[in-house]
């Protein structure tokens, strides 16, 4: 049955003080409800967050254009230029749980300040890389700081504006930001690339993050949770170990062998990591990740719709910018250029989403998304050395329309009907399903083209393969779209955010107690 489009009760909204009412104070420190911060200064705050967020989106896609520049000058392998992009991704992925936890626990703006200075510090250190080892080494470093980032922002600003109405709106700016950056990365990236080196896109990060680091110092107010949760580094450690070797596994796979016994075997281990990570999580008091977060229909949709979207994104990023390039002869800025139809029609439909999932809720924008970068995708299986601008352009289009859609109604369901408390690890888990999303893009499209061309040591951007598997996401995005968005699975939602904000806070047991 189709759902009017009236302002609906979306996602179920924990109560303000379902915290009090366990018997502690919802938040602690400056900031922790809005009546103490101006209208103003929470608009502020929110354009400090959203700088942030846009430099580490921006980070996500703007290497993309320059990796035949890079290919070029550090003699880089497929599975090289793979690792190059997804050292920073899976860093960042295997990371932002933990730096949620940790603005939680010592404070969201110190956190927050610390991550500006490792990001601005690797952005600066990979503009200088002297080989390619060492440039996926400074990427991982960067990466460490933007895990502190974008979770701790989101927390920022679900404590700052703790009206439902105004954090829906500032939540849909936040999701906006997410498509502009990650839709301006090419054009910036070959302007770059063609006006200077593929270096030069790493130096704009410094004076950027500077002067967020200044300005987060003037006006953005501590705040902790209550109860923040306690550290878990077996958990830690068993999901950054399994994203790791996944990832290991699908980028080697072309010339290790899709079959081998190493590939085989990584991703054994990789089943192993993660069964021992549900068992551990299953007896931990606070584990790294609440496993009852995903009893609510909405919220696992939003992940699982998070992945796919990615999933896509990162595949079509490679794939493009390859075809472009290497295919067409295009240079970095022409490149970038003839991506604008994406990067124009997202700038436009991310703030639209925004204001649609304030209005109806994520169904609608979720609806329009997934159809179109199906579309998109079936477009481009007919790729060519000579394909037609126009048929190009429509794709993009199509593609930049989904895209734009899609980040706003992933971020406000990731954090509807969770207690404030949980906010940075809920954002966390909604940022985590993205870059592993698009870690997964890179490396399983990439690896699908590469074993297509000359025995895994090219990429063929022009194999339907690759551009099936995002039509196949964007089909993906739609059924979830429309299934995690009913009254059925509202009313689970209802229910297991009830039975959260009813549970006494879990007490690990102390040493003497476990003997």
């Amino acid at each position: 049955m189709a759902m009017p489009l009236r302002r609906p009760a979306t996602l179920p909204q924990a109560p303000a003080d379902a915290d009090r009412a366990a018997g502690r104070p919802a938040e602690t420190g400056a900031g922790s409800t809005a009546t103490e911060i101006s209208l103003r200064r929470r608009y502020l705050v929110l354009g400090i967050c959203c700088s942030s967020l846009f430099l580490v989106g921006l980070d996500n896609t703007i290497l993309n254009v320059a990796l035949p520049a890079l290919q070029r000058d550090l003699h880089a392998s497929v599975s090289g230029l793979q690792w190059t992009i997804d050292a920073y991704v899976i860093v960042l992925a295997s990371l932002l749980m933990l730096s949620g936890s940790m603005g939680d626990r010592f404070g969201r703006r110190r956190v927050f300040r610390t991550g500006l200075v490792l990001f601005s510090a690797g952005s600066l250190l990979c503009s200088v890389a002297p080989s390619l080892r060492w440039l996926i080494g400074f990427r991982a470093l960067q990466a460490v700081g933007g895990s502190m980032l974008n979770p701790v922002a989101v927390s920022i600003i679900t404590n700052t504006f703790t009206e439902p109405r105004e954090r829906a709106r500032a939540i849909g700016v936040w999701g906006a930001i997410i498509g502009l950056s990650l839709a301006a990365g090419p054009v910036l990236g070959g302007l770059l690339v063609d006006q200077a080196s593929w270096r030069a896109i790493f130096w704009i990060n410094v004076p950027v993050g500077l002067a967020a680091f200044v300005l987060t110092r003037l006006y953005v107010p501590e705040s902790r949770a209550a109860r923040a949760r306690r550290f878990d580094p077996v958990g830690q450690l068993l999901i950054a170990l399994s994203f790791g070797a996944l990832i290991y596994a699908l980028i080697e796979a072309p010339s290790a062998g899709w079959v081998s016994a190493q590939t085989l075997g990584t991703l054994a281990a990789v089943a192993v990591g993660l069964a021992a990570f549900a068992g551990w999580s299953g007896r931990r008091a606070d584990p790294v990740l609440d496993m009852r977060f995903f009893r609510s229909p909405p919220f696992s949709g939003a992940t699982l719709i998070a992945v796919s979207a990615f999933v896509a994104l990162g595949g079509f990023l490679f794939l493009n910018t390859l075809y472009l390039q290497d295919v067409r002869g295009f240079s970095a800025l022409h490149a970038g250029l003839f991506t604008l139809p994406m990067a124009a029609v997202t700038a436009v439909a991310a703030p639209v989403s925004g204001r649609l999932v304030g209005a109806y809720g994520p169904r609608p924008s979720l609806l329009i998304s997934g159809p179109c970068m199906a579309a998109s995708g079936v477009l481009l299986t007919v790729l060519a050395p000579d394909t037609g601008t126009a048929l190009l352009f429509v794709a993009y289009a199509l593609f930049g329309l989904g895209f734009g859609m899609v980040n706003a109604p992933i971020t406000t369901t990731a954090v509807a009907g969770l207690p404030n408390a949980q906010a940075g690890v809920a954002a966390a888990v909604a940022s985590t399903s993205r870059q592993l999303g698009q870690a997964l893009g890179v490396a399983v499209i990439g690896s699908i083209a590469a074993s297509k061309g000359l025995g895994g040591t090219h990429v063929d951007p022009t194999d339907p393969a690759g551009w099936w598997i995002i039509a196949g996401c964007g089909a993906v995005v739609a059924v979830l779209g429309l299934v995690t968005t009913g009254p059925w699975a509202l009313a689970r939602a209802r229910r297991a955010a009830a039975r959260m904000a009813a549970a006494p806070a879990p007490v690990a047991p102390t040493p003497a107690a476990s003997q």
